[in-house]
């Protein structure tokens, strides 16, 4: 099979869906790889570097017009018109944009958007989500350490004592997890919240501290469980209690990483205007959110703006949208083995083109075949 990789022309978008790493697998497999030229370059990887794992340089038009397409975001509407019918696109085709989707129906492609793949075992290497929130709450972490004006961790020096910073991460997914990590190995003080009360054990695993809230009533228990690995929105009842408590830890902390998404609906909001105000001066919150609270306003923080870092009563709000293009070798690094994976499913080493729809992973990533979208 002709494989292409066109560069990623989303603002800001510096990955690249192939690596030299995957593209020597791919050629080993017998398939041709068309990288575009510079499709790499903001990953840190040259067109020589593909040239020596085997692939050809190309353009645009080429590597959208081979029989696999491989993309790490969306194609435009410029890129969808050059894609040909019958052809397969495999990317994060954002399963929730219903006018996208419609544009890979109606361009006669069959497109799978692997963030639908199963939170199952078997799935697991294939996460495009989990792999790059891994990123985005690291980078998360680092930005805030670059924006709070004082150190993370405490030191004893012969001019006096400097505390640690608090820094408390809402939302305890992959992005939160690791945000409490790397936040640990900086030397913070940290405290953590989420609606799953199962999560309590990887807080304390990694030294934070878990802030507890009661769960009253048999909605709000059911509600707690989650549905495959992701929060669920949760009862009016228990928010504002759960409010309460996080408005007494924002009030005392440094530096706050909100991380709380549901797939296909608004961020919840978890820092009011009221907490960023009863915040101290200086203090600093990066919203993984932003851009995606109601209305696509704001984001965990009403007051917090996509792609844009603002202060507002004094905090510093950052609302970078795409943290993990802001590590763009690494994380292309691991998306390009997700998309290995994936690929793994439908292109046999035996040769051609196999989709299985009995596979659960297949069907589930598929959005879009011969000019209609797959019902779900």
């Amino acid at each position: 099979m002709l494989i292409g990789v066109p560069a990623e022309t989303m603002a800001g978008e510096t990955r690249v869906a192939v690596t030299p790493e995957t593209a020597k697998k791919l050629v080993g497999q017998g398939h041709s790889v068309a990288v575009q030229k510079g499709a790499g370059l903001s990953a840190s990887v040259t067109d020589a570097a593909y040239e020596a794992a085997g692939a050809t340089l190309t353009d645009a038009a080429d590597a959208l017009g081979a029989e696999v397409v491989l993309k790490v975001r969306p194609p435009s509407d410029a890129e969808a018109m050059s894609l040909q019918p019958g052809s397969v696109l495999v990317g994060m085709l954002n399963p929730f944009d219903a006018a996208g989707l419609q544009r890979l129906a109606a361009a006669g492609v069959t497109a799978f958007a692997l963030e639908a793949a199963p939170r199952t075992t078997r799935a697991q290497s294939m996460d495009v989500l989990s792999s790059q929130a891994n990123i985005a709450g690291y980078k998360a972490v680092m930005i805030a350490a670059d924006q709070y004006q004082r150190f993370f961790p405490m030191l004893m020096t012969a001019a006096g004592t400097v505390k640690a910073a608090r820094v408390v991460v809402l939302g305890v997914g992959v992005a939160g997890l690791q945000a409490i990590a790397t936040a640990k190995r900086l030397g913070a003080v940290i405290e953590a919240s989420d609606v799953r009360p199962s999560v309590k054990e990887q807080v304390e695993s990694l030294g934070g501290k878990f802030i507890e809230v009661s769960y009253d009533t048999d909605e709000e228990k059911e509600a707690a469980v989650g549905v495959g690995g992701y929060a669920r929105p949760m009862p009016a009842s228990w928010l504002a209690r759960q409010q309460i408590e996080v408005a007494k830890r924002v009030a005392q902390a440094d530096i706050v990483i909100s991380t709380a998404l549901i797939p296909g609906r608004a961020a919840p909001t978890l820092v009011t205007e009221d907490m960023v105000k009863s915040m101290k001066p200086g203090s600093v919150i990066v919203d993984i959110a932003a851009g995606r609270g109601p209305g696509g306003v704001g984001g965990n923080c009403p007051l917090s703006e996509a792609d844009r870092t603002v202060v507002k009563h004094g905090v510093t709000i950052v609302g970078e949208t795409n943290l993990a293009a802001r590590v763009a070798a690494d994380a292309s690094s691991l998306y390009a083995r997700n998309v290995l994976d994936f690929l793994k499913l439908i292109l046999p080493k035996d040769g051609g083109l196999k989709i299985d729809l009995e596979d659960d992973i297949v069907a589930a990533c598929r959005v879009a075949h011969d000019g209609q979208l797959t019902p779900k």
